[in-house]
């Protein structure tokens, strides 16, 4: 039999210790986790953005990771980089289109298919992952069947492996499915419907993943929202096909335009500024070797119309051969990444107006009398300055009067010879006109 000042000891020891469980929980950290906006195309910029999101919330300890996802699509190869990295992330990963409305159509849905919980808000949709690249339409059969099965297989697999119905998956790829968020639930070709981001996490948690194992904990979470920074988003509109076919013609017009007047800078600099930032764009969107090449042969007609005059020919050729390249420059990227028709129409039309506008100039100059030596400046007009110098033509010259008499200045005469030693001749003055003979009526 145990002491009584035992006994005692050990109830307000298991006392204690019921207290310290009871409390525990209570005092425990909430769950964190991380909300990634993504409305936007998927391209090489967004890939990074998501990419460095995924990583900052396996350094920072967050539960799980929310892709907030509205997207209409955009790269394969940025669509399979996204994919790799959801499928090797340590945190749980979480795909909610949403807000209603939205939808992850094309490389969305793939991009859904690999997540480790895929849920859609109402008024969403989700599919129609047919491949579409470099016209897909004008491929040969063959070719364009073994991009479908690559494709088809491609997200059958993701959705298999993550519990999902493998077959409705395939569907989008083969026969350009589509389907509404109820739809989608109904067919299991995402995990649940969820009306709000709360409603998300109290669904997912507690969930087991598949293929991973990792168990949820979302409930009650503190939520942290990221969008793309400014930075980003500027990328992001440098790679616009748009913008990179003006930022290419405003650099070919700067060089020109620095070609034609050697030392100005301005033009040179802007330029070659213009360059660069729509060579950032090329090296970022897959492109067209043809494209490129039609576009360099363009500012070789442009270029050469400069020293070969030929009545404007050279510029309509590069006019036409700059419209033709930049339709084909970005063929790789598919249908959502063209350079418009009426941009290429509208830069190649503006490029041929500044040539045609150089080379009236030069045809003019052509025409008129070769003017060489001081002899032209007899009869030319003259404003009389100080110290014994008239101005003619933009420039100062020593001069007398004709009749011997002393210059006046703001007098204005008429240069009537040039002696030996440069200096002018000057005859028939007036002061400011109000010496002028009047003309008889």
């Amino acid at each position: 039999m145990r002491p009584p000042l035992l006994r005692g000891f050990l109830l307000v020891l298991a006392a204690v210790a019921a207290a310290l469980l009871l409390t525990a929980p209570a005092s425990a950290a909430p769950p964190r986790v991380l909300v990634v906006v993504f409305d936007n195309d998927v391209n090489p910029v967004t890939q990074d953005y998501v990419q460095d999101q995924v990583r900052r919330a396996e350094r920072g300890g967050y539960d799980a990771v929310v892709l907030e996802m509205d997207t209409p699509g955009g790269l394969g190869s940025s669509m399979r980089a996204i994919v790799k990295t959801l499928l090797a992330a340590k945190v749980p990963v979480i795909v909610y289109v949403a807000p209603g409305g939205s939808s992850a159509d094309s490389a969305g849905a793939v991009i859904g298919q690999a997540a480790d919980v895929l849920a859609m808000a109402p008024q969403t949709n989700i599919g129609s992952s047919t491949p579409i690249t470099t016209g897909g339409q004008d491929f040969s059969k063959d070719l364009r069947r073994k991009i479908v099965n690559d494709a088809a297989a491609y997200i059958a697999e993701l959705a298999r492996e993550h519990g999902r119905n493998a077959a409705a998956a395939e569907a989008m790829v083969r026969d350009a499915a589509n389907f509404g968020a109820r739809e989608a639930a109904a067919k299991n070709i995402v995990d649940f419907v969820a009306p709000s981001l709360s409603a998300l996490l109290e669904r997912s948690d507690g969930r087991v993943v598949q293929p991973k194992g990792l168990t949820l904990r979302t409930a009650g979470a503190s939520v942290e929202r990221v969008e793309m920074s400014a930075w980003k988003k500027a990328l992001d509109l440098l790679i616009d096909p748009n913008v990179i076919a003006l930022m290419l013609s405003l650099g070919l017009v700067g060089i020109l335009v620095e070609l034609w007047n050697p030392g100005l800078i301005f033009p040179g600099t802007v330029g070659a500024i213009s360059l660069v930032v729509g060579l950032f764009g090329l090296q970022v969107l897959p492109i067209s070797v043809a494209g490129a090449l039609l576009l360099l042969l363009a500012v070789a007609f442009f270029a050469s119309e400069l020293f070969v005059p030929s009545h404007g020919a050279l510029t309509a050729a590069g006019a036409v051969t700059f419209v033709i390249g930049a339709l084909m420059l970005f063929d790789p990227a598919g249908p959502a990444y063209q350079v418009s028709l009426w941009t290429a129409l509208g830069i190649a039309g503006a490029l041929a107006l500044l040539l045609g506008a150089a080379l009236s100039r030069v045809v003019k100059a052509r025409r008129n009398p070769v003017e060489v030596g001081i002899g032209r400046l007899v009869g030319e007009e003259a404003l009389v300055r100080r110290d014994g110098l008239v101005l003619v033509g933009g420039e100062l010259w020593r001069a007398r009067r004709a009749d011997g008499e002393p210059l006046v200045p703001g007098e204005r005469a008429v240069v009537e010879a040039v002696e030996e030693g440069l200096r002018l001749v000057v005859g028939s003055t007036h002061r400011n006109g109000r010496d002028r003979p009047c003309p008889s009526h």
